[in-house]
């Protein structure tokens, strides 16, 4: 096995399409009911304006990022370790790491429960039965063994299924659009007195486009590999833009199809059944279809996120993570640390199988860990922005920042209190590659109060969530 194997650097195209294929997954076939359920026309239209506010500046900051530290190639663990130190670098990688291996678990039962939803394979149920299970993870090590056959043709592969898994959402929107009448558009457009104030419905709605644009800093993860870091910029932001047209156009466009009360009774994937109002049964089945592929595009793309910020964290004399995990193969694939992933997540798709409460209670929780590098992304910015006194970087870094807290606290503060446990458990790994390194176990008297306030925090919710309920 090499360390430093001949590789070829990606360009805008590919860079773009992982970002689109790591932000388009499931959800977006769910959105039009996920977001009529709590709010009307207007409602919706207001929280995609905060909401694309938010993430373009979100966005920005991880332009800003990618230009201002062209040195750093380790994408977003690097900008927090640049900002935060050893420690704090290494925890966005592990909280990372631990939520995209994660969400490649909730991808197969996603998989396997949409394929259930054929008469012909109903027998994989909800994604979690015994056949499911066995399916999920035979399709998970086929697509292990293909990704470390080459990093580079993996990527190939991922272009391929992100342009698949556009062309039904692309047709959908072509049909919604040329059957849209605004007398049902604007039916409850205010939404009923049932759906409660105009405040009410917006944060409803908010609450599920927390999670939709997740997979946005994709490309920086890929810096080391990318042809230069303009690339990766510009990446972020086309990957924002045309996911943005996606999401937007989905979720308001059905509401001109389906009125807002009838839509927000509908089963999901919902998508499908718009479609059905106006093209008929074939566009329901194509509909499902694309899920699937957007779905094993999905797992593709995080599977190999996954992979790469372990590898991020281990290479170099700088690891803070143990350095085997930071070798390559021949063909550029980080194996051990690929390795590693594939391993937990059989782990989890077996207790999904198992113990079903756990396995949601995991899934819930890590989604919350990859916010975290997202706020310290952009706190670091309107650090550097109060530094230097620019007033244009402190109203990006201040609105990213704020947006960043709004993220967390949408998410769950008591998942973000349930991940301190899994936060505590990577200080062993930290600690060993310090060792590795020769070094102390902090560098800094600030990494020792984050150590210690992590594993407070860690004993207070294994207590709070776990023991005290038995007593």
């Amino acid at each position: 096995m090499m360390n430093n194997p001949v590789r070829k650097k990606l360009g805008l195209l590919p860079l773009t399409l992982l970002v689109v294929g790591g932000i388009v997954g499931s959800g977006i076939f769910s959105l039009p009911q996920n977001m009529a359920e709590g709010a009307g026309a207007a409602s919706i239209l207001i929280a995609w304006v905060i909401t694309l506010f938010g993430m373009l500046m979100l966005t920005r900051v991880f332009q800003y990022l990618s230009l201002r530290f062209y040195k750093i190639n380790d994408g977003l663990y690097g900008y927090v370790r640049k900002g935060f130190g050893d420690y704090i670098g290494f925890n966005a990688a592990w909280g990372y790491w631990i939520s995209a291996w994660m969400a490649c678990a909730s991808y197969l039962v996603i998989l396997f429960s949409a394929l259930g939803s054929f008469d012909c394979f109903s027998y994989f149920g909800d994604g979690t039965t015994l056949s499911a299970v066995i399916g999920g993870l035979s399709f998970l090590w086929i697509v292990h063994f293909f990704v470390l056959r080459g990093i580079y043709t993996a990527f190939t592969l991922n272009c391929l299924v992100t342009l698949a898994k556009i062309v039904p959402i692309g047709l959908f929107i072509i049909c919604i659009v040329l059957a849209f009448r605004f007398e049902t558009f604007r039916l409850d457009f205010w939404g009923s007195p049932q759906l409660g104030s105009i405040m009410q419905q917006i944060k409803h709605t908010m609450l599920y486009t927390v999670w939709v644009y997740l997979g946005i800093e994709s490309a920086t993860v890929y810096a080391s590999r990318a042809k230069n870091m303009i690339s990766i910029s510009r990446a972020t932001f086309f990957g924002f833009l045309i996911t943005s047209i996606l999401l937007v156009c989905v979720s308001v466009l059905s509401l001109g199809i389906v009125p807002q009360e009838e839509l927000a009774m509908m089963k999901n994937p919902s998508m499908a059944l718009v479609i059905q109002r106006v093209v008929g049964s074939w566009g329901a089945t194509f509909i499902n279809i694309g899920l699937v592929v957007s779905v094993c595009g999905g797992l593709l793309s995080w599977l190999m996120l996954a992979a790469e910020m372990l590898y991020l964290a281990g290479r170099g004399d700088k690891n803070t993570v143990p350095s085997c995990f930071g070798q390559l193969n021949s063909t550029g694939t980080p194996y051990k640390a690929l390795w590693l992933t594939s391993f937990f997540i059989t782990i989890l798709m077996i207790l999904a199988h198992f113990y079903q409460s756990g396995y949601n209670t995991l899934i819930q929780l890590s989604t919350s860990m990859v916010l975290i590098p997202y706020l310290l992304s952009a706190v670091f910015v309107l650090k550097l922005a109060l530094k230097s006194r620019n007033l244009y970087l402190v109203f990006i870094g201040c609105s990213a920042t704020i947006y960043g807290f709004w993220l967390i606290y949408a998410g769950g503060i008591v998942y973000l209190l349930l991940s301190m446990i899994l936060y505590a458990v990577g200080l062993a790994f930290y600690l060993y590659a310090r060792k590795q390194r020769k070094l102390s176990a902090f560098s800094y008297l600030h990494d020792k109060f984050y150590a210690i306030t992590i594993i407070l925090l860690a004993i207070v919710a294994a207590i709070y969530f776990y023991i005290m309920p038995l007593l």
